[in-house]
């Protein structure tokens, strides 16, 4: 019964879910509109893409691609795991007649985090020629040239140099070949030799490619003579006139940056991406980490059921828990075909986030689109408060009931056996029993209660049939002895031969000894058969009044030594019943009467009535009832006469108590209160007219 509880927080949940569901389309609904409104500033500014061709021909796309964190320059690619499958490889050129050499001269791959560009190269090379410090010339050894138009509208040109494997050098150039001032320090790198050639990481600031150019261009030159120091190939990603155009290093559009950024819209990350598909501009970041959820969840002493409850929440959801980046690139497409959208993607990393993206127009083409991605970290953290207070209201609900319950159980368990114990000690090991009623849980008003007084009445009633059954031998033996003498001291007189005016009074007093046996067995035959016999009784709707006036007036006939009067209601008292058996209840009661009353006293038969009942009464003056008689007096074959010389089995007042019971009514006995005399109550339902019905109703 206690587990049934687990229903209450299990459709609370149920409700945090659908709270959850709705809160997450609300902030989806939310992103889109915000992605709509940026989009909307952007609509119809196509110059803002236009620093860079949108379409630029021949030119394959080389992206700055977003980093998470950032990179630590070592020379190695370990932490470049999540964008290394982006590299891409580029063939090198003669310098002298420019034919292409190998196909894939370099591989090179970039990143962007906090304004800074990290660079990747893996370099083929077989022969290794590091700088000499002694030489001013810095083309004269294998190097890496970049170059890019500046804020100022002038060609800018760094070389980054080796003079071992470890930290690389770069310094401002002017025609390639010699240095125009002192190292840039903000262009730091780290070479490592490996057995192909030789790797390269370095990053620079933004800031030094100038706020207006989105674009830089990539050397790899390659020097295998370290004697003459000729440059053996040239590797650009920088296009070339007549071949093969390679791509630019595509950065942030600066205008379209400043845009976004001056909206200071926090907690989210804004991407604009052109219809190419290229990254413009990347801004902002998450709302909170889920390594911050979790620390805060740990500090909970719930922690480990609001992670089961998450882990089956988990469950629940398969088909969010098993979204890929396939989602954010379906979302992408569908905004740069022209949908609004939105879509739920989760990740270990990032948690469960939210990506709405809206398309960019202008006149009437699509542009570019904007992608607002933002995780659903505080909505997960109300689930997870909302969690915590259901467990703690359900466990504290589920401890409490328990303890009402076993409570209850106690209890119970002690009155069940407590009546239980008194219930057998009724009944000896013989089979007798030891009273007619029980005292445990009788007062109670419960269904124990109810099932105590139950058993009660049932003692009481075997009480009085074994009663009967013991007091029969002992009355039959008593009232049949006396017919049996007579009958035994005749039959022995006749065979003595007597006169035979002798034989007639002995055959008359042989015969009235055998009627008296007749009439005793005709008695106990009568009281035995007399519930039965009322089972087929008719009844009818009797004026009471008229029937006890009328027995009254034949009491006064038969019974000439007793006065008897009426007392009560005068009005006509009408009841549904048997008359015959009225008349049976009167005879019981007035034989009563007139035996424990004083020849010449007054017997009073009188009617009341009351809302739905009346009471007919009969009282006379004389001996009153023993105390220890009052219980029982309306029980089979209890008599209180000391000395009557006619039958008498204590039949009477019980042959009353059947029939009154029968009409639904009730009997009851009481001495009056001088203790002179015996009043004996029925009370029986009063017969009520349909109009008699409504009134009352009414």
């Amino acid at each position: 019964m206690s587990l049934a509880l687990v229903v209450i927080p299990w459709f609370s949940y149920q409700y945090l879910r659908e709270m959850e569901d709705f809160l997450v389309d609300s902030q989806a609904n939310a992103q889109l509109l915000t992605a709509e409104g940026i989009s909307t500033l952007l609509n119809g500014r196509s110059d803002l893409f236009d620093d860079l061709p949108l379409s630029p021909e021949g030119y394959e796309q080389l992206f700055a691609h977003p980093l998470e964190n950032p990179i630590r320059i070592d020379g190695q690619d370990n932490d470049w795991e999540n964008i290394l499958d982006y590299q891409i490889g580029f063939g090198g050129f003669d310098p002298q007649d420019d034919s292409p050499t190998i196909p894939n001269q370099f591989y090179l791959v970039l990143g962007e985090h906090n304004d800074q560009i990290f660079t990747l190269l893996h370099v083929n090379d077989d022969h290794l020629v590091f700088r000499d410090r002694n030489i001013l010339r810095l083309d004269l050894s294998d190097h890496i040239r970049i170059e890019f138009t500046g804020s100022d509208g002038t060609t800018k040109r760094y070389v980054v140099t080796m003079t071992d494997p470890g930290v690389t050098t770069a310094y401002p150039m002017s025609d390639w070949r010699y240095a125009i001032g002192a190292a840039e320090n903000r262009i730091q790198g780290f070479m490592t030799q490996n057995e192909n050639g030789y790797s390269i990481e370095f990053r620079m600031p933004l800031e030094i490619i100038g706020s207006t150019s989105p674009t830089f261009g990539l050397v790899v030159v390659d020097v295998d003579d370290k004697d003459t120091r000729v440059v053996e190939s040239l590797t650009a990603t920088l296009p070339s006139d007549g071949k093969e155009a390679f791509g630019l290093v595509l950065l942030k559009s600066p205008e379209v940056l400043r845009i976004v950024e001056g909206l200071g819209y926090s907690g989210a990350n804004i991407q604009v991406i052109d219809r190419q598909g290229r990254i413009r501009v990347d801004e902002g970041g998450s709302q909170l980490s889920p390594a911050a959820l979790d620390e805060d969840a740990d500090q909970n002493w719930f922690s480990v059921i609001s992670f089961l409850l998450d882990s089956l929440y988990k469950l629940a959801e398969p088909s969010l828990r098993a979204t890929t980046e396939e989602v954010e690139s379906m979302v992408i497409k569908d905004a740069l075909a022209g949908t609004p959208n939105f879509q739920r993607k989760f990740s270990e990393e990032e948690g469960e986030v939210i990506i709405a993206a809206h398309p960019i127009v202008a006149e009437d083409e699509i542009i570019g689109t904007v992608v607002l991605k933002q995780n659903t970290d505080r909505i997960l953290k109300l689930r997870r408060d909302g969690l915590t207070q259901i467990v703690n209201f359900s466990v504290f609900s589920i401890l409490i009931f328990v303890a009402l319950i076993l409570a209850f159980s106690v209890r119970l368990a002690r009155r069940i056996r407590k009546l239980g114990g008194e219930a057998t000690d009724a009944i000896d090991i013989y089979g007798r029993l030891q009273t007619n009623h029980l005292l445990a849980e009788t007062e109670s008003g419960d269904e124990i209660g109810d099932l105590a007084r139950s058993f009660s009445g049932m003692l009481a009633r075997l009480h009085q049939h074994t009663q009967f059954l013991e007091n029969m031998p002992r009355t039959l033996r008593h009232e049949i002895n006396n017919p049996l003498n007579a009958l035994s001291t005749s039959l022995q007189n006749l065979e003595n031969d007597p006169s035979p005016q002798d034989q007639q009074r002995y055959l008359n007093s042989a015969k009235r000894a055998v009627m008296r046996i007749g009439i005793i067995v005709q008695n106990l035959a009568d009281a035995a058969s007399l519930e039965e016999a009322l089972e087929a009784e008719d009844f009818e709707v009797v004026d009471l009044l008229a029937l006890v006036q009328s027995y009254i007036a034949n009491c006064r006939v038969t019974h000439s030594n007793r006065s008897f009067e009426y007392k009560g209601t005068q009005n006509s008292v009408l009841s549904e019943v048997s008359d015959s058996r009225i008349e049976q209840v009167l005879d019981k009661l007035v034989d009563n009467a007139v035996d424990f009353s004083d020849e010449g006293s007054t017997i009073t038969i009188g009617l009341t009535t009351d809302n739905n009942e009346l009471t007919l009464f009969v009282t006379n003056y004389g001996p009153g009832i023993p105390t220890n008689k009052s219980d029982n007096i309306f029980d089979s074959m209890v008599s209180i006469r000391e000395t009557d010389t006619r039958m008498h089995f204590g039949m009477g007042l019980y042959v009353v108590r059947v029939i009154a019971e029968h009409h639904g009514g009730s009997v009851s006995a009481a001495n009056l209160l001088g203790g002179n005399g015996v009043t004996v109550r029925i009370k029986l339902p009063l017969y009520k007219t349909q109009q008699e019905i409504s009134e009352n109703q009414g």
